[in-house]
């Protein structure tokens, strides 16, 4: 587990702790307005020519309720930055940035608590963009094609007052790109990352 993770477990752990009162539950109509933290942590061995490593930025996220329990949300956040490596020694070749908007349909638990999990699932569109070679590869041409796919999510929401909340999130994203060298196909790099993310949230 990295120190990340580590540290994104601790908070909301701590604040689950703290926050285990009874609070109002959401209703048709409401808006969650979140912004945080998130870590896009790509599968291990990404690529069989070169990989794409872990990238944090700040995250942003609204969910609309059309009842109490199902909300419509999306997801953006400011680019992601990517060092892009060998993946059979690990030699930095490359960077690269992306935005990851996603849409998700979720399904909020009725708990009676300040503790409030949901699960979601929906779709994402990734864009790379501002790709730069260096090392073996400096002065060629690197291009990632964007992508499509599923995503799918658990996280929680911890009442603070009867509008403020923080939350945790975990993700799965369906991205897989076609990697291209000055033009020519490269291979596909199957990224499918888990994205962490804490964030301090408000209900309108």
């Amino acid at each position: 587990m990295t120190l990340f993770r580590r540290t994104l477990f601790v908070a909301a752990t701590a604040v689950a702790v703290v926050f285990s009162s009874a609070a109002n539950a959401y209703e048709k109509g409401d808006w969650l307005l979140r912004v945080g933290v998130g870590n896009v942590d790509p599968k291990s061995n990404n690529g069989e020519v070169a990989s794409v490593d872990s990238g944090t930025a700040v995250v942003f996220n609204g969910t609309y309720f059309f009842t109490p329990n199902l909300g419509f949300e999306i997801l953006a956040a400011s680019p992601f930055s990517h060092d892009i490596k060998l993946a059979a020694d690990g030699t930095k070749v490359g960077e690269t940035k992306h935005l990851p908007p996603t849409f998700s349909l979720q399904y909020h638990f009725d708990t009676e608590s300040a503790l409030r999990p949901y699960v979601g699932a929906g779709l994402n569109y990734t864009l790379f963009f501002d790709e730069e070679t260096t090392g073996p590869l400096a002065g060629t041409s690197l291009s990632l094609d964007g992508s499509f796919g599923l995503a799918a999510q658990l996280g929680a929401d911890f009442d603070i007052s009867d509008t403020m909340f923080v939350n945790f999130d975990v993700r799965w994203i369906d991205i897989n790109t076609d990697a291209e060298l000055d033009g020519a196909a490269l291979e596909e790099v199957e990224i499918d990352p888990m994205v962490y993310s804490l964030t301090l949230g408000w209900k309108f």
